[in-house]
């Protein structure tokens, strides 16, 4: 069966290793709480190993992924793409159908037209755990299965924006 991972780094580049650093480069991991998808393989999970002490990962599920794809989607320029609009951007008919389109494997997420293949988040609300230590002793790094959709909704909390604008002004 077809899996995705969702990745995301946790630590900075200070005192990263170099093979650890050119890896995290080729996952298109380049700052904090940055977060990408991808295929869950032999190469990928090798790839994991490298940079186990500066990410977490985990097999995303496909209503996390729709909520994503939802608020944090990003176009050439850091545009947000409304729904009503997405097929002339992309060719699907709505959010939902490019969800599924990607947890069938059908689509790549960093093959589609004009998308940035990256989604910045906020920093998880309530905080990371410990970023030192491993996911199965308490800390944040490394695998965590399906809890990394837990991680992803907290750090989709709704009313910032990213462009340093508020969403829920007040009048």
């Amino acid at each position: 069966m077809f899996c995705l991972l969702a990745v995301i780094r946790i630590r900075g580049r200070t005192g990263i290793k170099p093979d650890a650093r050119k890896t995290a480069e080729l996952l298109r991991l380049h700052r904090i709480n940055h977060m990408s998808i991808i295929e869950d393989n032999k190469i990928t999970r090798g790839m994991l190993q490298t940079v186990k002490d500066y990410v977490t990962w985990g097999e995303i599920d496909s209503e996390t992924l729709l909520m994503t794809l939802k608020n944090r989607l990003l176009f050439k320029g850091r545009k947000k793409v409304e729904e009503e609009s997405l097929k002339e951007a992309t060719g699907f008919t709505s959010y939902k159908q490019m969800a599924d389109q990607i947890m069938k494997g059908k689509v790549k997420f960093k093959d589609i037209r004009d998308v940035v293949p990256v989604i910045r988040l906020n920093p998880p609300k309530g905080g990371w755990e410990y970023i030192r230590k491993p996911f199965q002793q308490g800390g944040s790094l490394g695998y965590r299965g399906e809890d990394i959709n837990r991680v992803i909704k907290k750090m989709l909390k709704e009313g910032a924006d990213l462009n340093g604008e508020k969403q829920n002004k007040k009048a």
